[in-house]
């Protein structure tokens, strides 16, 4: 029976420590602030932004939401982050996604400053990932890690299968485990039997929005599943792996929800402060 990997329980953790570092920098005049713009009425991502803003308030920081309307333009949102790369007293940005078909989600990415770019997805901020070069990374490949870590759970060595290749999840986590000296395989739809893979895996990791996508017959004994699946079914959220199936053959596994989505926000926060120092000169 594997172990419950809680990343609620781990979140809150890095919040108390977190809120004392945003203390020591209040102290010293410095409040982090940063904002979110979100473009569209897309229920999860409002629920996505505002659960942000409680984990902001939790620990301090400052965030401002644009809400802007479904039918918005590119050249303003292009406008607005012009705008807030140039006002020195915001230390973070961040464009909520998925944005509405009439706007080029990449060219907006590509705009923020990469000094403050909170999720790590500028152009510059991926290359300096994959380069091991890296001061900010992408929230729930960041929150991964540090699961694994918390729980002391290696990487050196292991065969990992990631299932799902979104710049988002799948790409700067392999970028992150590769930088741990993981072996890393990336999946996706066009792979030709997947089970072959994930038979084989020390850890699998799936984030692919597919319900039940991993079975127990796909999974060897004591292996580590990370379920970053968000999938409604019958009224109920589960994640992409059949969890009471799976859970008896892995050594360690992550439930849905409790597990990576709070470590997603919380590391959300933590980055705010990273880049913060960053521009303030503190180490």
């Amino acid at each position: 029976m594997g172990i419950i990997l809680d990343g609620k329980a781990l979140a809150n953790k890095l919040a108390e420590n977190l809120k004392e570092k945003v203390k020591t920098l209040k102290n010293e005049g410095i409040t982090p602030h940063f904002c979110v713009i979100n473009i569209g009425d897309n229920p999860a991502s409002k629920i996505y932004v505002h659960t942000k803003k409680r984990r902001a308030k939790k620990v301090g920081l400052i965030q401002d939401i644009y809400q802007l309307p479904t039918d918005t333009h590119q050249e303003q949102v292009l406008a607005l982050i012009d705008k807030l790369n140039a006002d020195q007293s915001i230390n973070g940005i961040m464009v909520q996604l998925p944005a509405p078909k009439q706007i080029n989600a990449d060219e907006l990415l590509e705009r923020i400053d990469p000094n403050k770019d909170v999720d790590g997805l500028t152009p510059a901020n991926i290359g300096r990932l994959w380069l091991e070069d890296h001061f900010v990374e992408p929230a729930t490949p960041a929150g991964i890690i540090a699961l694994l870590q918390h729980y002391n759970i290696p990487l050196v060595g292991k065969d990992v299968v990631i299932i799902g290749r979104s710049n988002i999840v799948g790409q700067p986590l392999a970028a992150l485990m590769l930088e741990q000296n993981a072996t890393v395989t990336i999946a996706h739809a066009k792979t030709k039997n997947l089970a072959a893979l994930t038979k084989k895996a020390d850890i699998i990791v799936s984030a692919t929005g597919q319900a039940f996508l991993v079975t127990a017959e796909m999974v060897k004994d004591g292996a580590v599943i990370i379920d970053v699946g968000m999938n409604h079914v019958n009224g109920k959220l589960v994640g992409d792996v059949d969890f009471d199936a799976v859970k008896k053959k892995a050594s360690y596994i992550t439930p849905v929800p409790g597990g990576v989505g709070p470590l997603t926000v919380q590391s959300l926060m933590e980055a705010v402060v990273k880049l913060t120092r960053r521009q303030n000169d503190r180490k």
